[in-house]
């Protein structure tokens, strides 16, 4: 089994014990940066909130069979107090846990159910081509995204064609997707961009990173742009835990040329991963 795949059997076979994100990192096989990236890449999800919406889901269920104690239900969902629960649960559901009781029916709720795993890895990923990048400068537009909010990354990148012009000291004609500052939760900031000499003139607004000298595992994505998640799955789930390799604490970044057509998608692009070992 890949990362996320441990991480989905450890989550739901202990579901109603406590557990931290080491844990299932541990489980995994890999660093806690490392299960973050292949849980969302493999569900579109952060993993604690999985676990806790799949904890909601099942207080919902034995709140609507009707369970008389719903500080016993917060306590094995993990909640230190009847208060926090019902407001996770309100969060999760729109609802409160007395109402749910009373109706005894979970018709009307979104439930997370539990996620089989099953045909998200590519069985044609090419082998990837390793290189040491100096450090640099990159410059754009930047957004704070969630594992489970991709869908705002095409947007972004349509706003920066409009506006890559302004951008200062802009050097070569290369684009990057730079994903980096990534939490737990699997939350990041993706900067759509373009290398610059220098951020001294950077109008307000633009977002910027340095990134540093670096060893990579470069991909070559030669599909179609909106299947890179299949391609990214297979980098984090299957190929690094076969690798000698270990994710690096570091940016990794979209690497776009003159061959790439932001109208089409076509072209292809490189996909940038640093490993260490």
């Amino acid at each position: 089994m890949n990362p996320a795949q441990r991480a989905l059997w450890y989550i739901e076979s202990h579901l109603a014990e406590p557990m931290t994100l080491d844990e299932i990192a541990a489980i995994g096989g890999v660093s806690r940066f490392h299960m973050v990236r292949a849980f969302a890449a493999a569900t579109g999800l952060s993993v604690m909130r999985y676990v806790r919406a799949r904890r909601l889901t099942e207080a919902a269920r034995s709140l609507a069979k009707g369970a008389p104690d719903i500080l016993s239900l917060a306590l094995e969902a993990d909640y230190g107090s009847h208060e926090a629960f019902t407001r996770a649960f309100r969060d999760q559901f729109g609802t409160t846990p007395e109402a749910v009781r009373a109706a005894t029916c979970v018709n009307q709720l979104k439930l997370r159910e539990p996620i089989l795993m099953e045909s998200t890895i590519s069985d044609d990923l090419a082998a990837p081509r390793f290189e040491t990048a100096k450090a640099f400068l990159v410059a754009g537009l930047a957004e704070r995204i969630s594992c489970d909010n991709g869908a705002a990354i095409p947007g972004l990148w349509q706003r920066f064609h409009q506006e890559v012009a302004g951008i200062p000291e802009r050097v070569g004609n290369v684009a990057y997707g730079v994903c980096c500052n990534g939490d737990d939760s699997g939350n990041f900031d993706y900067i759509a961009g373009v290398e610059v000499a220098n951020f001294s003139d950077l109008p307000r607004g633009i977002g910027r990173i340095r990134i540093p000298e670096q060893r990579y595992a470069v991909f070559t994505h030669t599909d179609h742009v909106a299947s890179i998640r299949r391609t990214v799955n297979t980098i984090w789930n299957q190929w690094l835990p076969a690798s000698s390799l270990k994710a690096a604490d570091a940016p990794n970044f979209e690497r776009y040329d003159e061959k790439f057509d932001p109208v089409t998608g076509n072209g292809g692009f490189e996909i940038w991963v640093p490993v260490k070992q």
